[in-house]
């Protein structure tokens, strides 16, 4: 109980709300209850951001919060591979100090471990045959997981921080239900005023409730202005009469929708007294609460099979007609008066806000998470597998010993540590921009957008490419799905165009930027994410030789040049383009190109200056420090390696830097070679996770690939021949 004393937020997953954890003894956890009332009132309705220690940890309270043993026997069921085995031997840094600067903290580290533990210990979430199951088994299956942490919970089950926790276990296990049920919730939380909090909350995080968060149309995504969805208020009723007025303006995709939801937060159209006040949501039942049936007015199913989230009844919603009554309007921002009258409090673009948080929320938990399983399978499958002599009359070699292959997997997984600390920097901003928001200033908001569709757009685009070059780089065995690699690609590639498509978002950013631009040439001060523009850097890099581009200083400058003279290209050529007389739409159009490559050089200067800036938060630990290092330059000068056009274009760099800078890059390989392995396993994946024959810590990659094939149900059954097959179909049997 002493632990539990030394929370001073209490802000842990629902089944914390009345465990103590952590207490070893014979390699087996134990979890002590808690049945204060106190302790679950304290928890509910806390997010898992604001959980921190008031006094510093003992070291009895570290000694009684080890993991470290039981985790890794979780990950090993049989000896290491000795293969895998020597690429851990002799360690330039410690792995587990590494893991907990990655999540922030030791208590962190524990916190996340001990979820993970605690669902694979169940048998609920095994995942051993899920390659073999039907859509359906896997939709039911599904849902029965989504009942572990109530199961855990018996006496907190209402606590909101279980949805906190559906990172890890999507991480997990990649098959939950109710993902989007989350998103209603936050819809709530973000949107409602204190009365439908306290009403609808309550409701669906007991799951009295299903919900779903209805957007997206079947003519409209990206562009939310143009959603056709309509509620307008009728005055003599008190009642919104919400209406997809025509085919394009059916919602089309949202989870949970198909099949299991019976509300949704609706975003439509307001109209009162004939006038529209554009885009805001709405509560809406869909389903009866007695026998699950559709309402009157509502037609609603499953939008049918998709590349993947087999698992997840995406749906489709049409709705005639449709009474609700005026309190189901999300009014915390807005609100419709009992005479008709809008009244507006804040930003127009509060009713973007969910959105923002989701993409925010998917960036660590979808979209980085699939390329770091996908670089961990493929680094040790690598550290692995032999093919060819590297050198005559040798044993095979080693594929990671290649340079072609070191080259195609050790920057991305510089990109992993590159988008982690952006992460960090991007959920910061959002909890420091959410409290602003509470007190009445949206000044922040417009920055914050900006940002979150940067990033979101930036980081899919770089993750779901680079899982597809682990997949290759794993030869024939990556497209086995029991390397886990196709998998992954078909769930995070959907990132590219779900909460935002990417080049959409760019452009949105490019907005923010050009209009940062103006600020700095008028003498204005900028937000903190553009203050660059306004201070251009030297137009030549200051390097003289190759070490100097190991400086993060010099690299950082020159991806700031960069970003500025794009960004300063795409304003002045738009601006040149009115003043020779085009409308301000068509200039934009005309220059849309430039503004996308000006979004993404804003945005990976963004990830090599907050990386470089990151190297301080590991100074403490000199190894960490001189590994991490070097993961920061490569990650910076394989960039200019792949960019170098942008690089040369303005003469910024000379042919003669530039082969400088190639070849520091190319010197950085075979030191990362050494730390390859250790770099990927402080992603600390439990195998359970990572789901992969050839990816385990293990590293058996063949006796698991022959493991996988004989669990296999079409394996332990006699068909008819193929010779019988065509005679039963009449073919003759001369010719069959």
């Amino acid at each position: 109980l002493d632990l539990i004393c030394k929370f001073q937020t209490f802000s842990l997953c629902s089944f914390f709300a009345n465990s103590v954890l952590l207490f070893k003894h014979a390699s087996v956890l134990f979890f002590f209850p808690l049945h204060s009332s106190a302790v679950s009132a304290a928890l509910r309705l806390i997010p898992i951001s604001s959980f921190h220690w008031s006094a510093p940890i003992t070291q009895e309270d570290r000694a009684q919060c080890t993991f470290t043993m039981v985790w890794f026997r979780v990950n090993a069921n049989r000896d290491v591979n000795p293969e895998l085995a020597r690429e851990r031997e002799s360690p330039s840094f410690n792995v587990e100090t590494l893991v907990t600067v990655l999540d922030g903290s030791l208590e962190e580290t524990h916190l996340r471990r001990s979820v993970v533990l605690h669902v694979i210990r169940d048998p609920v979430f095994s995942r051993e045959n899920v390659h073999f199951k039907t859509g359906q088994e896997r939709y039911e299956g599904a849902i029965e997981r989504n009942s572990v942490p109530l199961r855990l919970d018996p006496w907190c089950s209402n606590c909101i921080s279980i949805f906190n926790c559906l990172g890890e276990f999507m991480a997990l296990s990649g098959e939950l239900a109710f993902n989007v049920h989350g998103v209603f919730l936050k819809s709530v939380m973000a949107l409602g005023t204190d009365e439908q909090i306290a009403k609808w909350a309550s409701l669906a995080s007991n799951y009295n409730i299903i919900g779903t968060y209805a957007q997206t149309e079947l003519g409209h995504g990206t562009y939310l202005r143009g959603l056709e969805t309509t509620a307008t208020f009728d005055i003599k009723t008190q009642e919104f009469v919400i209406n997809t007025p025509q085919i394009t303006a059916t919602k089309w995709w949202p989870g949970d929708l198909g099949k299991s939801c019976t509300h949704a937060v609706v975003l439509a159209q307001l109209i009162t007294k004939d006038k529209s006040h554009g885009m805001h949501p709405f509560i809406v039942q869909i389903r009866s609460m007695k026998d699950h049936s559709p309402l009157p007015g509502i037609t609603v199913g499953d939008i049918g099979p998709k590349m993947s989230f087999e698992h997840i009844d995406n749906g489709f919603l049409m709705l005639r007609s449709v009474r609700i009554p005026k309190e189901n309007m999300l009014s915390r921002y807005s609100e419709v008066l009992p005479d008709g009258a809008y009244v507006k409090r804040g930003s127009d673009k509060i009713n973007y806000f969910t959105m923002i948080a989701v993409r925010v929320s998917m960036l660590g938990n979808e979209v980085l998470a699939s390329l770091k399983k996908a670089c961990t399978i493929s680094v040790r499958y690598s550290a692995v597998r032999r093919q060819s002599e590297l050198k005559p009359g040798d044993q095979e070699a080693k594929i990671i010993d290649y340079q072609t292959q070191q080259q195609k997997l050790f920057p991305l997984v510089a990109t992993c540590y590159a988008i982690h600390f952006t992460v960090k920097y991007v959920q910061k901003l959002y909890n420091e921009v959410s409290l602003t928001i509470q007190k009445g200033n949206f000044d922040s908001l417009p920055e914050l957008h900006a940002v979150a569709s940067a990033v979101k757009a930036y980081a899919s685009e770089i993750c779901s490419n680079g899982v597809e070059v682990c997949r290759k780089a794993c030869g024939g065995h990556g497209y086995s799905l029991f390397s886990g690699l196709p998998s992954l690609y078909t769930k995070v590639v959907a990132a590219c165009t779900y909460e935002g498509e990417n080049t959409v978002l760019h452009l949105q950013t490019a907005r923010f930027l050009v209009k940062s631009f103006l600020l700095a040439q008028s003498g204005k001060a900028l937000p903190a994410s553009t203050t660059y523009l306004s201070s251009p850097v030297s137009n030549r890099c200051r390097a003289n030789n190759q070490s100097d581009f190991l400086n993060p200083d010099v690299y950082v400058e020159a991806y700031q040049q960069r970003a500025y003279r794009l960004v300063a290209s795409a304003a002045n050529k738009m601006h040149g383009l009115v003043q020779s007389g085009s409308e301000q739409y068509l200039a934009w159009n005309n220059t849309s190109v430039e503004l996308v490559k000006a979004s993404i050089a804003h945005t990976h200067y963004m990830t090599v200056k907050i990386f470089a800036d990151a190297l301080q938060y590991v100074s403490s630990e000199p190894e960490i420090q001189t590994a991490i290092k070097r993961v920061c330059d490569l990650y910076a000068l394989h960039g200019v390696f792949t960019n170098a056009g942008d690089f040369l274009q303005d003469g910024y760099l000379s042919g003669k830097q530039l082969d400088l800078a190639t070849a520091a890059y190319l010197h950085l390989l075979p030191l990362i070679r050494y730390d390859a392995v250790l770099l990927v396993d402080a992603f600390d994946f439990a195998d359970a996770e990572l789901l992969s024959a050839i990816g385990s810590y293990d590293g058996n990659v063949y006796h698991n690939l022959l493991e996988c094939v004989q669990r296999n149900p079409d394996n332990k059954k006699v068909s008819a021949t193929p010779t019988q097959q065509m005679r039963c179909r009449g073919v003759p049997a001369s010719l069959a």
